[in-house]
């Protein structure tokens, strides 16, 4: 969800039930459909300490969007579905056949001239964030992109040339490695935030494959 409007993705949305959760999170009409479409997103979360370290270093670089853009990789930007059903069916699936993996996020680079973002490159995990990114853009979320899909972290975005170049010096020797386990589905909400609607673990399994006390059955 790179640019655009203000993002929410607070701690206590997590609190929605994840996938295979007898409770649904509150959704669209029964049918699960909406005339004028749904605008919804997919990103992979950061660890909390990480993710506090990086807006801290936005923050420094005068980009106001520190605050309410938590640290994360994209994995699916603003997309407009016109059934929610079938999209969180969609994305769920995905989810299901992934399994956790690493991601190392590690030194800058700019989407300049075309774009005034810097970001941290995507070392490992690269390859698994594109493959994720070519299996959610399909099915109810199939459209053309402008632009082909390069996994990033952005950390200083629309600011002063200066700061943007400060942003690229400063943290070029920046590292970080963490475990990914799970992708966060957004819903962009009719007053511009966009709000967790449903934390989908990696690798789980479907409800009819999970024992009678719910756990998963073996893999």
């Amino acid at each position: 969800m790179s640019s655009v409007s203000k993002v929410t993705a607070n701690e206590p949305k997590r609190a929605t039930p994840r996938a295979g959760s007898s409770a649904a999170p509150e959704s669209p009409p029964s049918n699960g459909q909406r005339s004028e479409g749904i605008s919804i997103g997919v990103i992979l979360g950061f660890p909390a300490e990480v993710a506090e370290e990086l807006k801290r270093w936005r923050a420094s670089f005068g980009d106001p969007m520190a605050t309410v853009i938590p640290a994360h990789i994209t994995l699916v930007t603003t997309t407009m579905t016109q059934d929610w059903e079938a999209t969180r069916s969609h994305v769920r699936d995905v989810a299901r056949k992934q399994e956790p993996f690493n991601v190392t996020i590690a030194g800058t680079g700019s989407f300049r001239p075309v774009s005034p973002v810097v970001f941290l490159n995507v070392e490992d995990g690269f390859g698994d964030c594109v493959n994720l990114h070519r299996q959610l853009q399909s099915g109810p979320l199939e459209r053309e992109l402008p632009f082909d899909y390069h996994p990033h972290v952005t950390v200083a975005h629309d600011v002063a040339p200066e700061s943007l170049d400060e942003a690229e010096t400063v943290l070029k020797d920046y590292s970080a490695t963490f475990p990914v386990a799970s992708m966060g589905l957004y819903e962009h909400d009719d007053n511009g935030i966009w709000q967790l609607r449903e934390e989908l673990d990696f690798g789980t399994k479907p409800e009819h494959d999970r024992g009678p006390d719910g756990s998963a059955g073996a893999r």
